[in-house]
């Protein structure tokens, strides 16, 4: 069964990569962070590995609001235009700045709302999972068979509580991407 599914996961990535779309990595079980954020970045994709910011999906403009407040931020700091600042003023922006990047930071490369998400875990996810069924954005998903198979539209049976487990699939999803991107047009 799990190969059957996979094949179909794959697929539909390979369909992505060609027409270039954006697809959003999702997790936040500490076996993942790391594999997520890495195999996202490795393709330029945007990513979420750790605490899912609610309304992320829902309410994109505000989000992006925030993302484009920590890029002036940030811009503004290495411009050394902070310098104005007292000594604590620019220990507190600073704060704000570190706190913004560790919610946001993997959402810089999202410009607008993902062709579709890939979740590890949609029973841990399932916020993430209600919000891409609520602006009908297609889930692929690895998931145990703790988990509901109707929440994703891709579902990939495996363990997704060993890290070699998510590292394999992962890889084999960003490897399907890849190679719908290298048939691309």
């Amino acid at each position: 069964k799990t190969e059957e599914l996979f094949a179909k996961a794959k697929d539909f990535m390979r369909d992505l990569g060609k027409e270039k779309k954006q697809v959003l990595f999702v997790s936040g079980k500490n076996e993942a962070l790391e594999t997520i954020k890495d195999s996202a970045v490795s393709i330029s994709m945007p990513y979420v590995s750790g605490r899912w910011i609610g309304g992320t999906l829902t309410n994109f403009s505000v989000i992006r609001q925030r993302v484009d407040l920590l890029i002036s931020q940030k811009d503004k700091r290495d411009k050394g235009e902070f310098a104005k600042y007292t000594k604590k003023e620019r220990v507190l922006l600073d704060r704000e700045i570190a706190k913004m990047e560790t919610m946001f930071s993997g959402l810089v490369a999202m410009k607008s709302l993902p062709s579709a998400v890939f979740i590890v875990d949609t029973g841990r996810e399932k916020v993430v999972v209600a919000e891409a069924r609520k602006v009908s954005i297609p889930v692929i998903a690895l998931m145990n068979s703790d988990c509901d198979f109707k929440s994703a539209d891709y579902p990939i049976v495996g363990n997704d509580s060993s890290q070699a487990s998510i590292k394999y699939f992962v890889r084999e999803i960003v490897g399907a991407y890849k190679e719908g991107l290298s048939q691309a047009k």
